[in-house]
């Protein structure tokens, strides 16, 4: 250490505070910072002691570093380091940390010649007063509060505990800088930069405020209280903050001018109810909220502080104003979102959709954050779930489209296949006897009744449609060869559909032909647009190495997360061709163990040939089995970054799953209700569907995302629609384990996003006794109907709800088990018993669907808000 160098020791030196300081003081002193052993560390400038204030070994172990480092002379030590959270809850951590903690670290100091020592404490020691009235350092202190109390009962053991060394208490009110980094002002600016409903409303007074204080400023006082050290008074206490106090209305004024540039209003609502929403929030609907109950009781406090001892003793006056600092900490915001809300500790995914610009780390904005020790100044509370996207490099423009031809030619087998698919064909009436009357069989008495055309007849037309779609394949396939027909494989990929839909618009009665147009067109249309590159994407998106979501953990698109997708699917396509193959006249009969139907079928029997079957011009089986086929296809469509390369797929394959998909779950659930039966394929079928919803909704709004932001960048929306493109947010953090990674990592992996909570999974079991109520009850007609419906409903909404960006959709459940609370009164035919059952069952749904239950820590970027 140079000799002309005085020694000042900062604990919690890697704090906001202490690295404020550290920065200060570098270059007038030496520094040795006391934190703690785990990250940050702090500046450079200092040397880092790891500490732990619990401790007395680890205290001796720092001083003896400290004294073979530095000698036996300490200029001044500034002590920071102490406890906080937001919970407002006494915690044995105030007093071990803040309290004890100081004690000992004075204990310690005894054995040094120590010229100063300096202990942060907060204004919050005071009792607050009211609008136009000041507080001195005389004025009464108040330990309503665990915070409150810990830093005066701190105090209380300096002015006992201190013994010659001179000692100075610090009072600072909430500290800032340009980015702001207080906690408190963070949320405020956040909640009206959001838009968040809770920024219009306050419950306390709204000419009451608090004094700030900018951290350069904070810092300055600091340095004069070291360099005066010998002029000042054995003990004294300052109060630091800026004259200049806004109220809370004021400040939500200024800042809706700033943020919006429009008047902002906000009303007072009384206590109680604030009370009431943070109790909600927190206890009822399970949400993390920064408002809490003791929040609400000082929102009153008024903190206007006279500095007058201040600039006495240490000729200091604030030379920096929240008031004028405002425009840029909001500059600061709007220039770079994520970038403020990370440096702010907030959910920066929440706005990733908002910034154009790659998010930066936080001390790469503004400084060196500290997550740890944390005072009035420094609540700066860590979001253990925030992700940090990285960049990623894109290959040059030119050499993409000079690669492209050798990627094309790469596979090529591919073209030739849809050919020989074609060439097959046309071969494939005559190996089936489509045109060999005498092979068509007799029509069964299944497809009889519908009075359809002779089956010779339909054979033939079968045979003519496989015909021209194989002349079709095998032209289109051979212009696929070329990058002159970029349209070619769209071309083949609607013969494919043709090929999927002709067997049921003819009804033909070779159960072959049926099979083999299926293939054929499901081959037809891998091989054109899923196996080979898909034509007519952006080269941009494709240059794009990144697969993950700009605020997300994941990629919704891995392999992974589509494979039960697929495998669903592909369980539900077998499930309905063998239903349609029943509907078509191929099968005898067909498979039902538990459900009796009519007119000596079963219960599967008697529901495809139903009168709401037959209402559809085909086998409304084989309509199901082309959606399920279709699913499967699309599910194996693209890569991990198809989310941002291919949102018409993503729309679509939406569109397959959660509308039409939640249309045919509601016609099974009212099966019996309509026909009077259940049909047991038909009901596995729907599970399937059921549980392909919540797994294909995050796919859905990271592709929603990612088409507001381009959109917001100007790209055309049909463009990015069709064509998808790059996003510069976006990461590749390889977070997918990949089907190389343990199974268990796999299976954890492939359901990303899903959890099931023990409150919708018991919604589920309270669904399915309301759906079989009626045999326990002995319940009939509309009653019976009204449980069974209900509690389908029930059932539904809460499996969709397990995916945690549909969450919220939980909600519809409080508004069935309020019907079902008023059922028994409203709906007839039900016994006292059975309305009880249904009244009980509403109450537990409702108690059920309010909490927001467990969710799997990740993260959907700006949807984040929306799970609530």
């Amino acid at each position: 250490m140079p000799a002309d160098r005085d020694i000042v020791v900062i604990t919690g030196s890697s704090g906001f505070f202490g690295s404020g300081l550290i920065k200060r003081f570098a270059g007038d002193f030496a520094i040795a910072g006391f934190d703690q052993a785990a990250l940050p560390r702090p500046p450079p400038e200092a040397e880092c002691i790891c500490i732990n204030l619990t401790s007395v070994a680890s205290l001796d172990a720092a001083f003896a570093r400290l004294r073979f480092a530095y000698g036996n002379r300490l200029s001044s030590v500034i002590h920071l380091a102490a406890y906080f959270d937001l919970t407002g809850r006494p915690n044995a951590k105030y007093e071990e940390v803040t309290v004890r903690g100081t004690e000992r670290l004075l204990n310690g100091l005894q054995g040094f010649e120590v010229e100063q020592f300096v202990f942060a404490s907060s204004m919050l020691v005071h009792r607050a007063r009211r609008p136009g009235e000041q507080i001195n350092e005389d004025w009464p202190l108040e330990s309503d509060l665990p915070y409150r109390a810990s830093k005066i009962a701190a105090e209380k053991v300096i002015h006992e505990r201190r013994g010659a060394v001179p000692a100075v208490i610090i009072r600072p009110s909430g500290v800032y800088d340009d980015v702001s980094r207080n906690s408190f002002l963070a949320q405020q600016i956040a909640r009206i930069y959001e838009r968040q409903l809770a920024s219009h409303v306050y419950p306390g007074n709204l000419d009451s405020g608090q004094s700030y204080l900018h951290l350069d400023d904070l810092t300055d006082a600091v340095k004069r209280i070291v360099e005066r050290r010998r002029q000042l008074p054995a003990e004294v206490a300052f109060l630091l903050g800026e004259p200049d106090v806004l109220s809370f209305g004021e400040l939500q004024k200024l800042l809706g001018r700033l943020i919006h540039d429009q008047a902002w209003e906000t009303r007072k609502i009384p206590k109680e109810l604030a009370r009431v929403g943070a109790w909600v929030e927190d206890s009822v609907l399970g949400e993390e909220a920064f408002v809490r109950p003791w929040m609400i009781d000082i929102a009153d406090d008024h903190y206007a502080l006279d500095i007058t001892r201040a600039r006495s003793l240490l000729g200091w006056e604030p030379q920096r104003s929240l008031r004028e600092t405002l425009p840029r900490i909001v500059a600061a915001l709007k220039a770079d979102p994520v970038a403020w809300y990370r440096a702010n500790r907030l959910d920066w995914a929440i706005v990733a959709d908002r910034t154009t610009a790659a998010p930066r780390a936080p001390e790469e904005m503004a400084g060196h954050v500290h997550m740890g020790v944390i005072d009035h100044g420094d609540m700066a509370m860590t979001d253990h779930r925030r992700t940090a996207a990285t960049d990623h490099p894109q290959m040059p423009i030119a050499d993409h489209m000079a690669a492209m031809p050798s990627m094309e030619r790469a596979l090529p087998w591919s073209r030739y296949l849809v050919i020989a698919f074609g060439l097959w064909l046309i071969a494939s009436p005559w190996l089936f006897g489509l045109f060999d009357a005498s092979a068509a069989g007799t029509v069964r008495d299944v497809t009889q009744e519908r009075g359809l055309w002779a089956p010779p007849l339909r054979n033939a037309l079968t045979g003519w449609s496989d015909i021209a779609s194989g002349l079709l394949l095998v032209v289109l396939g051979a212009l696929s060869l070329s990058r002159r027909f970029a349209w070619a494989p769209w071309g083949s990929t609607v013969v494919g559909l043709w090929l999927l839909l002709a067997p049921l618009l003819f009804w033909t009665a070779s159960a072959a032909a049926y099979l083999n147009d299926t293939i054929v067109g499901a081959l037809a249309i891998a091989f054109s647009v899923v196996v080979p590159m898909m034509p007519g994407m952006s080269h941009e998106g494709m240059m794009d190495p990144s697969t993950v979501p700009p605020g997300w953990t994941y990629s919704p698109s891995s392999w992974l997360q589509r494979i039960p997708i697929i495998v669903l699917a592909s369980i539900g396509f077998v499930i309905a061709i063998n239903l349609s193959a029943y509907q078509l006249g191929y099968l005898a009969t067909i498979w039902d163990p538990f459900f009796a139907g009519g007119d000596g079928k079963n219960g599967t029997e008697f529901i495809v040939t139903s009168t709401v079957s037959k209402a559809w011009p085909i086998a409304d089986g084989g309509l199901g089995a082309i959606a399920y086929l279709i699913e499967a296809l699309m599910g194996a469509m693209g890569t991990a970054d198809r989310w941002r390369t291919m949102p018409w797929m993503v729309t679509f394959f939406f569109i397959l799953v959660v509308p039409l998909g939640g249309v045919s779950i509601f016609f099974i659930i009212i099966q019996p209700i309509v026909i009077g039966t259940y049909c047991s394929l038909c009901l596995l079928a729907a599970a399937a569907m059921l549980v392909m919803i919540p797994l294909a909704l995050d796919e859905v709004v990271a592709t929603g995302q990612y088409m507001l932001r381009s959109w917001r960048t100007g790209r055309p929306l049909l463009v990015t629609f069709f064509a998808g493109g790059p996003d510069p947010l976006a990461s590749n953090n390889g977070s997918d384990p990949g089907f190389t990674a343990p199974i268990p990592r796999q299976l954890s992996a492939a359901v990303r996003g899903v959890v099931i909570p023990w409150t919708l999974a018991l919604s589920c079991v309270l669904g399915a006794w309301l759906m079989f109520s009626r045999a326990i009850f002995a319940t009939t007609g509309a009653a019976a109907n009204n449980d069974h419906l209900i509690g389908a409903l029930i059932i539904t909404v809460a499996i969709t709800a397990m995916a945690e960006v549909a969450r919220p959709l939980r909600f519809v459940n409080c508004l069935l088990s309020l019907w079902l609370i008023g059922a028994p009164w409203t709906v007839g035919g039900a016994s006292a018993a059975a309305g009880w059952n249904e009244a009980i069952a509403g109450v537990l749904v409702l108690a059920l669907s309010l909490p927001r239950g467990r969710l799997g820590g990740n993260r959907y970027g700006s949807w984040d808000r929306y799970i609530a």
